[in-house]
């Protein structure tokens, strides 16, 4: 029943909907305790109420952003408690006194308040916000950007002059309780003093020299940099909160590129969650915006989703525009019709040749250009399991999808027979289960699957730790854990060392990349992750949730894997390692098997995890594995020859488009040449680039 509410009322945890009730239920219960009146219970409930509200809002609950819908918002919270505090003072037949009306006097000018403060928090805001955002981009010796006000006036400005009311309400509570009347006067003027001095406090940073320059002055100052730094290779991005993963995939990439790269986001947000590269990323929301940067230097424009933000880019004739996507499957998003707008499609291997040429969407063969995947790099090779060690098994099925086609994921129907079977297996395994990040997040069904097939692998992990065949090296496991928190610790503190603790235009002048911590950082996570395959047994069922360990990093400590028709089997086809997928919606085994490519090498299960005795054993006997040789042929055809490496056809590839571009410029120069000498041509006019 919990679970229920805590679904259906969007909050994140039992403790936050149990806040969530306090709050909700101190209002009645502080009206009954005014009208008692009882000044203790009034006191217990009012700090109740407070408590549960600055919890709700440290947690960022869906349930702050719904009261404020439903015109039920912080302000009124706040007004009503004080509403009834006046109540609690008139029924205490303490209405003709000084203190009640210096009471009412205080909350009103109090509110009063509330409108300069929203005024200036907003308008400071509004000045100080940048027409661009950058990252690893120099600006400091451009353009004059001056500090952020401090965090402590403008972080969560509503919250905290709210909050201002509660020397008021204990000293009224104290002379309602029986104390002096000073009390009241003292905590009414600690209030409205504290209150006048927020306000005055943030006035100063209205001043001309407190905010950066007007918008022209930066976007020129983005573009004088630009043409000092004349990138060459773009990678251009646009999506909602929850797509930075399409672009981050793409990072480690583009600072391998032999050409100079540069980043190019539509949309703030996604620079908040952009992982730490040192390739310079200019974010430029507006459209008018980015066309006034002068990218007259950009040869090559690389896309990787299909949104409607691109044709603000794709207008400019000067580069060539390629998709390159963000994975590699048989799903409908890898041959969509959109692709006909860019001038080249760059695909992994053959097959994402041959999925243009039967979907016939208008891709013309000689515009797609293979060239591997790049990120597929630290994907480890299969190699022979040491003697006596548990094999591993990965199960990492995909999300429910935007619609309720049973072969979206094997979650629902499948997971917890998959899951069984692999925990009760003989001779034993390793379980590992990672689920998609989104799981749950549409279907109510998935998300109780999920629920139930974690539990599942807890029970598991913790009958088989009592089990005496297998017993923990705690020595090994005790020094893994002891440097998995050092690393973290470290960790720790480059980040609080270099968060950025600034505004969007402090941030951007601020935001240059420092290769030694980037380094260090990088250093570190590969610790991190040595260590925490060490700090537990490796014949420990595991539930792997969050951004670590990373999917590749369960690719490589697995022997086989259990997955959905999605990227994921794509990727993992690059270990050459035996895995099985689903056929969720019953199509049969040679119908899933010609509908979707990535499964040609696979062992096909069927929702009662039928064959998963097949994929069990190529894992105990490499040497008896029928689907070794076709996996192999399958690795080629999917993702293309390990000769020469993703990362040099990807650069091939790039430097070829380059030069093609370079030639169509020029002629368009010689074209424009001609007309201009000869006036009975007809003029053909070039689009700016910038």
């Amino acid at each position: 029943m919990i679970t229920n509410a805590i679904r259906v009322a969007r909050v994140g945890s039992a403790a936050e909907l149990a806040a969530a009730a306090l709050m909700m239920l101190g209002y009645p219960c502080l009206m009954l305790t005014a009208l008692l009146p009882s000044v203790p219970a009034f006191a217990a409930v009012a700090a109740v109420t407070y408590l549960a509200d600055l919890y709700l809002h440290r947690r960022r609950s869906y349930l702050i952003e719904l009261l404020t819908k439903v015109r039920a918002g912080l302000s009124i919270r706040f007004l009503v408690r004080e509403l009834l505090l006046v109540l609690l003072l008139a029924r205490l037949d303490l209405s003709e006194a000084a203190a009640f009306y210096a009471a009412i006097a205080c909350f009103t000018v109090f509110f009063g308040l509330q409108a300069p403060h929203g005024a200036l928090v907003t308008l400071i805001g509004k000045r100080r916000s940048m027409p661009v955002q950058t990252r690893n981009v120099d600006l400091v010796s451009r353009v004059r950007i001056p500090d952020a006000p401090p965090r402590l006036l403008l972080r969560n400005a509503g919250e905290k002059v709210l909050h201002l009311d509660l020397p008021a309400v204990v000293g009224l509570l104290v002379w309602a309780g029986g104390g002096p009347a000073a009390a009241a006067f003292a905590g009414v003027g600690v209030t409205l003093g504290l209150g006048l001095l927020y306000v005055l406090a943030l006035v100063p940073y209205l001043r001309a020299k407190r905010v950066p320059p007007r918008a022209d002055k930066v976007l020129s100052a983005v573009s004088a940099w630009l043409r000092e730094y004349r990138p060459e290779t773009v990678l251009y991005f646009s999506g909602s909160a929850d797509s930075a993963y399409q672009v981050n995939m793409w990072l480690e990439t583009m600072e391998q590129l032999d050409s100079r790269p540069l980043v190019l986001l539509r949309e703030h947000f996604i620079l908040e969650k952009l992982a730490p590269t040192t390739v310079p990323v200019i974010s430029v929301p507006g459209g008018v915006h980015l066309m006034n940067l002068d990218l007259s230097t950009v040869r090559v424009a690389l896309y990787a989703a299909n949104v409607g933000k691109n044709i603000h880019l794709l207008r400019v004739p000067t580069m060539k525009h390629v998709f390159i996507g963000h994975g590699d499957s048989d799903k409908l998003a890898s041959v969509n019709p959109f692709s006909k707008v860019y001038d080249e499609v760059w695909t992994a291997g053959r097959a994402g040749r041959d999925r243009y040429a039967v979907a016939d969407v208008g891709i013309r063969d000689e515009d797609i250009v293979e060239v591997g995947r790049p990120q597929l790099a630290p994907i480890q090779p299969r190699r022979e399991a040491p003697a006596g060690r548990v094999p591993t098994v990965l199960y990492a099925p995909t999300w429910e999808g935007w619609d309720d086609n049973p072969g979206n994921t094997s979650l629902i129907l499948a997971g917890e027979n998959i899951v069984k079977r692999l925990v009760a297996a003989d001779p034993p395994v390793r379980v590992l289960y990672k689920p998609h990040p989104f799981t749950g997040t549409r279907s109510a069904r998935a998300g109780a699957a999920h629920r139930r097939i974690e539990a599942l692998v807890k029970k598991a992990a913790a009958e088989r730790a009592m089990d005496p065949r297998f017993t923990p090296d705690t020595a090994a496991q005790a020094a893994a854990k002891a440097e998995l928190a050092r690393v973290e610790q470290r960790l720790a503190e480059l980040a609080r060392t270099f968060e950025g603790g600034g505004d969007e235009a402090e941030t951007a002048r601020d935001g240059l990349v420092d290769y030694r911590r980037h380094a260090e950082v990088a250093r570190l996570r590969a610790e991190w992750n040595d260590a925490y395959w060490r700090s537990f047994p490796e014949w420990e069922h595991r539930v792997i949730t969050g951004a670590e360990p990373r999917l590749y990093d369960c690719f490589n400590v697995s022997e086989a894997m259990v997955s959905d028709i999605s990227s994921v089997v794509s990727d993992y086809i690059a270990s050459g390692k035996p895995y099985a997928v689903t056929d969720s919606a019953g199509l049969g085994a040679e119908e899933f098997k010609r509908q979707n490519t990535a499964v040609r090498a696979a062992v096909i299960l069927d929702n009662g995890a039928a064959g998963l005795d097949a994929l069990l054993a190529a894992v105990r006997d490499p040497a008896a594995d029928p689907l070794a040789g076709g996996r192999k042929e399958l690795k080629e055809y999917l993702l293309g020859p390990d000769e020469p490496t993703s990362l040099e056809r990807f650069n091939a590839a790039v430097a070829d488009l380059a030069l093609k571009s370079e030639a169509r410029n020029a002629g368009q120069t010689a074209r424009i040449a001609a007309t201009t000498d000869d006036p009975g041509l007809t003029s053909t006019k070039e689009v700016p680039a910038g």
